[in-house]
């Protein structure tokens, strides 16, 4: 099953099933940006809208996009605020529809797995910055990829549901990000509550461009 179908599938349970990643990358954007003010956030990888509404609060404009057509019917039902516009994108394209320099904050959260290669899509990234903009990566810790874990979900007939992810080593991301003219400002790593014992659950990198 291809990605997009994957999570066209998926984006039916994907709030109400258990998801302990979903809930700490939630958690983490929350307190990371929820005291702060941005004119124009681009949201790439915006599933079913569970960062949307946090970003709709402190921006002036959220410019959210996904590539599965059921996450976005799912994100546009549960946000419905005026200041987000939903559109869909694959980021594997080259030409992507935001103009250069016109963000001051772009979020990839828990998308960047599924993508092959990391150089072109960050650099596209890079590029919607304003000077001085935040590019906030939020990912499956590889540590956590090295010991098979990938996006999964049960599907309708009981039966457990792998998306084809890649692994991307933490220095891939830096260099990709210092490639694409970003310099790296924070890496930090994150467990749930229950990861007593566990390799961090998330990796979260932010550049400034």
């Amino acid at each position: 099953m291809s990605i997009e179908a994957s999570y066209n599938q998926w984006s039916a349970v994907y709030d109400t099933n258990r998801n302990r990643t979903r809930d700490l990358d939630a958690q983490v954007m929350r307190n990371r940006f929820s005291p702060h003010r941005f004119r124009n956030v681009v949201e790439l990888g915006c599933g079913t809208g569970k960062n949307t509404a946090l970003l709709a609060q402190i921006a002036d404009a959220v410019h959210a996009f996904d590539f599965s057509e059921g996450m976005l019917a799912r994100a546009r039902s549960r946000v419905t605020s005026p200041l987000v516009n939903f559109a869909r994108l694959d980021l594997n394209q080259e030409q992507w529809p935001i103009p250069d320099g016109s963000a001051d904050l772009a979020t990839f959260n828990l998308v960047l797995e599924h993508i092959q290669s990391l150089a072109p899509v960050l650099s596209r990234a890079a590029a919607c910055l304003s000077s001085g903009g935040i590019l906030h990566v939020s990912e499956l810790h590889p540590f956590r990829q090295y010991e098979g874990t990938q996006a999964r979900f049960e599907g309708a007939n009981g039966s457990e549901v792998k998306v084809e992810a890649f692994t991307h080593h933490v220095s891939e991301f830096i260099d990709a990000g210092q490639r694409a003219g970003l310099r790296l400002v924070k890496l930090n790593e994150w467990w749930h509550d229950e990861d007593a014992g566990r390799p961090p659950r998330l990796l979260t990198l932010e550049f400034v461009r």
